[in-house]
């Protein structure tokens, strides 16, 4: 089990269960002392099947901060719960599926429900549900004890996309925080749980409270990682990326502003970024004039200009000292 933490309360850090390459009978103790050692027993381990704990293999990587526990999950074999399943839990949890699927039941509003590659499940549990997930499933997980959510959500079961406008926002400020947690102080960790609860209300919700100045981090990093999927687009743009996380376009303007970017600067910049990284391979398939068409600038002048800005040298003068 490896682990960085910050917080001698335990309150805020991050660890790996992994028994992916334990052998198969002792996988299941393996994780279930490091669970305990972590978490006790709130919340407790399901009541997994015979077969599970027979061929327990998964890799569980969680970053805690406060009441908030985020865990991006690989189930390498097949996951089940013994039917009926049991035990307290009175948790607000979010199942985001990336790959296979996961299946739960006993939901007062939907009986049993499977939840597939790219879709989402946001609701309260107060007991156990039994579940069981398909081999190499995985999956983005996120479970909070606030008493703030319970009342919104109520016996709901929300489901949607998983690249929905508010979960690609509440995905990003939950990368955000695996990735800086160790290092946050008092408040920073109190600004960034309180975010989070922010945008668990926007995705039960649907709706983006873009008045608030807290959620700007977490609208920029959504942001960025959607325009850095689509750098190659040509109708890549400020308004397409506003469109896309459904927020006005001055909004995502103010967000940029807020953390001294521009969103057309960042856009140009990963550009420049790619095509300088094509030109420094050491047998470049494509010409300056392909580079330039390939990463949407206007022309091979335009490119030349904004290269040369950029990194002091032209395309050619930067590909032939690399090489």
């Amino acid at each position: 089990m490896n682990s960085t933490g910050a917080g001698a309360d335990g309150s805020r850090g991050t660890f790996l269960l992994d028994t992916t390459l334990t052998p198969a009978r002792q996988g299941f103790d393996s994780f279930r002392r490091g669970w305990e050692a972590r978490f006790g027993d709130r919340p407790a381990l399901p009541a997994y099947s015979a077969d599970t704990i027979a061929d327990f293999r998964v890799r569980l990587r969680i970053t805690r901060l406060r009441d908030a526990v985020i865990g991006d999950l690989y189930a390498e074999s097949a996951v089940r719960t013994d039917d009926p399943a049991g035990g307290d839990l009175d948790l607000v949890e979010l199942h985001a599926v990336r790959r296979g699927a996961w299946t739960v039941g006993g939901l007062p509003d939907r009986g049993e429900l499977t939840v597939s590659r790219g879709q989402f499940l946001l609701r309260h549990f107060d007991r156990q549900p039994p579940f069981k997930r398909s081999a190499r499933t995985r999956e983005l997980g996120l479970l909070l004890r606030s008493a703030m959510l319970r009342p919104l959500l109520g016996n709901r079961t929300v489901t949607g996309p998983g690249d929905s406008p508010e979960m690609r926002l509440l995905t990003a400020h939950m990368k955000m925080i695996r990735s800086t947690v160790t290092g946050l102080g008092p408040a920073g960790a109190d600004a960034a749980h309180r975010v989070l609860i922010e945008l668990v209300k926007a995705v039960a919700s649907s709706r983006f409270d873009d008045g608030e100045p807290l959620l700007a981090p977490a609208l920029v990093r959504a942001a960025k990682d959607l325009a850095d999927s689509r750098l190659t687009d040509a109708d890549l743009s400020s308004a397409t990326l506003a469109r896309e996380l459904n927020v006005s376009l001055r909004t995502l303007q103010r967000a940029f502003a807020a953390v001294d970017e521009s969103v057309t600067g960042y856009i140009r910049g990963r550009r420049l970024e790619e095509a300088r990284l094509a030109l420094a391979a050491p047998h470049s398939p494509l010409s300056v004039s392909e580079l330039a068409a390939h990463w949407q600038f206007a022309d091979s002048s335009h490119f030349i200009r904004a290269f040369k800005k950029h990194y002091g040298q032209t395309p050619t003068e930067y590909g032939r000292s690399t090489r």
